[in-house]
């Protein structure tokens, strides 16, 4: 009986220590090379829908504290920043281990400078530049970026949920059509991408922004329902985003479900898997 009992502990034990090497071993993948990310907003439509799944490359710009995992489940009370986690990565100047630049048109994942949350946004400003937006173009050092319409995205109206889905054909009833302006914008260096508008509001007409050294300017390709760099962190907005917040680059979605869950797979848009992001 002893002999049964010392073999169940032992397999207990054994499994424990497996299950620990497992996430050991998650852990330092997704800290070092790719990290899963599922697009919980409209801010990145229509090249991100709410329910893409889709991993982050983390070797395309190196590493900083920001490559480490935040642990946050609010239910058990866990708000592990990755900064406690990886704080020896910080360096004085801001800079980062192994270090790429990052290009213009890149789709990225950020640490928000201010709350520490994972965004995604599109890089549209470098370091030095000037970037203003004038009746929804947005001008980089003084230029505006070239811009072509490109027909209407069109998506069911959901009101369930929050989705941003401003629409451009006015208030619009569960289930009805909700239409935006879809243009294809081109900038400098020649990289193309869809953007949706919606109305005028005040984020069309900006005053000019001048990036500091070390520091990026992101846009949301929703532009009419993105909170970005448009917006100054003390008015609650992104703001310029440091080198060392990056966490990596967005380059393909794996799958995507337009339903509340990835489980429910008669919800997955068949025309997403794999899909390159432009």
């Amino acid at each position: 009986m002893a002999k049964a009992e010392q073999k169940k502990g032992n397999a207990v034990i054994e499994t424990i220590k497996t299950i620990v090497y497992a996430l050991l071993i998650a852990g330092v993948f997704r800290s070092l090379f790719y990290q899963p990310f599922w697009i919980p907003s409209g801010s990145m439509k229509d090249t991100l829908l709410i329910g893409d799944f889709l991993f982050v490359n983390k070797m395309a710009y190196g590493y900083s504290y920001a490559s480490c995992p935040s642990v946050i489940i609010p239910r058990f009370g866990i708000n592990i920043d990755a900064e406690d986690i990886c704080g020896f990565l910080k360096k004085d100047d801001g800079g980062r281990y192994w270090g790429g630049e990052p290009e213009r048109g890149d789709v990225v994942v950020f640490r928000h400078p201010v709350t520490g949350r994972d965004f995604i946004k599109r890089l549209i400003g470098l370091p030095g530049e000037t970037v203003q937006v004038n009746d929804g173009v947005v001008s980089i050092n003084g230029t505006p970026v070239e811009v072509s319409p490109d027909g209407t995205f069109v998506e069911p109206r959901i009101i369930s949920r929050r989705t941003g889905q401003a629409c451009a054909n006015g208030p619009v009833g569960e289930g009805a059509d909700c239409i935006k302006e879809k243009f294809i914008e081109t900038l400098p260096g020649g990289h193309t991408h869809s953007i949706l508008n919606v109305r005028t509001q005040p984020s069309d007409n900006t005053p000019v922004y001048t990036i500091p050294e070390g520091m990026y300017f992101f846009m949301g390709d929703n532009r009419d329902n993105s909170s970005d760099s448009r917006v100054p962190q003390q008015f609650g907005g992104v703001g310029y985003v440091p080198y060392e917040n990056l966490v990596g680059r967005a380059e393909r979605v794996m799958f995507s479900s337009a339903g509340a869950s990835m489980l429910f797979f008669w919800t997955w848009r068949g025309d997403r898997f794999f899909k390159r992001i432009e």
